[in-house]
This record gives structure tokens, sequence and C-alpha cells, in this order.
């Protein structure tokens, strides 16, 4: 199986770890593409709408943005690590979902990304960590991915792995393990109804939106000159 892992933070701690631990979990034979943010990924968007006119190949940040987003496109699944902060997935992670946006289904989707998996690990203090979780699941399924899988950690006792007590440690451990044990399939996902449903009425708006004899924006040109969504 061919994996992408982006873990959502430089530090080697807790987040990594549990990265590592669902890696492991997955068993041997798989290749695997890691990406740490921020180190490995764009600023923040600077909003000049280059992708969504023209092409993402002439975003400033088209240098970090497409080894990332053309890695995403050959895998087989999608493994998002990340640290909660402020109720919320840490900026870095935003800032990557946000350059990818130019393929969110109201504009350019890529049809590799219907049939990916995704797993998504979430890591705080304490439980109220949904919303971060949201961030890159709504991300991804208006990607295309309709298959994802999330977990919510609680660390609850300590923010360092070291310092939590062994039953926690364990506990975390076999949360992940488990997780990991229901991934292991290499099968494409199947294409979910309200993916389908909301992918035809992007394609209705954008296409009933063109008027005859006036420039096409990149978005525009890609749904007249596609016809590849036909599900």
């Amino acid at each position: 199986m061919n994996i992408v892992a982006i873990t959502g933070t430089n530090g080697n701690g807790c987040t990594q770890r549990m990265m590592d631990l669902f890696l492991k979990g997955l068993g041997p034979g798989h290749t695997i593409r890691p990406f740490v943010l921020p180190k490995d990924g764009p600023p923040y968007c600077l909003g000049c709408k280059t992708c969504f006119l023209k092409d993402e190949a002439l975003c400033p940040h088209a240098d970090t943005v497409l080894p990332i987003w053309e890695a995403m496109l050959q895998a087989d699944m999608l493994v998002f690590a990340y640290p909660v902060y402020a109720l919320r997935a840490p900026a870095q992670v935003k800032a990557l979902l946000d350059h990818l946006c130019a393929h969110w289904f109201v504009h350019r989707p890529k049809p590799a990304m219907l049939n990916k998996r995704a797993v998504i690990i979430a890591q705080a203090i304490g439980k109220l960590n949904r919303g971060a979780i949201a961030d890159v699941s709504t991300s991804l399924k208006w990607l295309g991915v309709s298959a994802i899988r999330t977990l919510n950690i609680g660390l609850m006792e300590d923010v360092f792995w070291e310092k939590l007590s062994q039953k926690r440690r364990d506990s975390i451990t076999r949360r992940i393990t488990r997780l990991a044990a229901h991934c292991r399939t290499a099968k494409p996902a199947r294409v979910a109804l309200n993916t389908r449903l909301r992918l035809q009425l992007c394609k209705i708006i954008h296409r009933s939106l063109v008027k005859k004899g006036e420039p096409l924006s990149a978005d525009d040109r890609y749904w007249v000159d596609h016809r590849i969504f036909e599900l």
C-alpha cells in the first residue's frame, strides 16, 4: 500500500509517537512518504487566487505544495496526525489544506481522490477535539475522499509521552493499533452517495454559469472540457 503520512508538528513528541504506532500497526510491506509540518509545508496562502483563475503550478508556494499534492494523488491512504491547538487543527495543517482548495469539488477535482482512504489522528490534553478533526475531514471530503476514519486521543494526564502513566500509554497504544488493524486493506474505497451528489451538483452549477463569448477561468474551462465525472 502506498501511504502519505502527514505529521502536523515538527516536535518529536506524542504526535510523532502516535503516527509511528499507527504505521507500525499496518504491518510491513508498505511504501510510506512522510511529510512533517511546518518544515515540509507551505507558508500561509496569500489569497492571490492564481490557482483558481489560472493554474496551481503558478502558485507562489508551488515548490512546497505540489510535491505533497502529487504524493497524495499517488497514494492509496492518507494519514494525518496532529496536536490540537485552541480546539482546532494547527495553523500549519490548515495552511496546507488552504492550498489544496483548488481541487475541491467546486473548483477542479481530481478523479484519483475518489477511491482513497484517509485516517485522522488528533491528540490533546483533553477530549474536546471534534472541531480539530472536522477541519481536516471537511477538506478531505470536498477533495473527494469518502472513506475517512478518525481517532480522538485525550492524553488527560500530561502533554509529554514520558510523563504519562504506563496504563495510559498502553491504552493509547491499544486504540491506535486497533485502528491500524482496520486499515490494512489496499482495496479502493467505495464512493459514498453524498460524495456523488456533491460532485454532480458542482458540475451542474459550473456548466450553467458558463456564458458564451466570455473568457473562462481555469475552473470553468475544466468543467467544460472534462466529461470524466459521469458517476
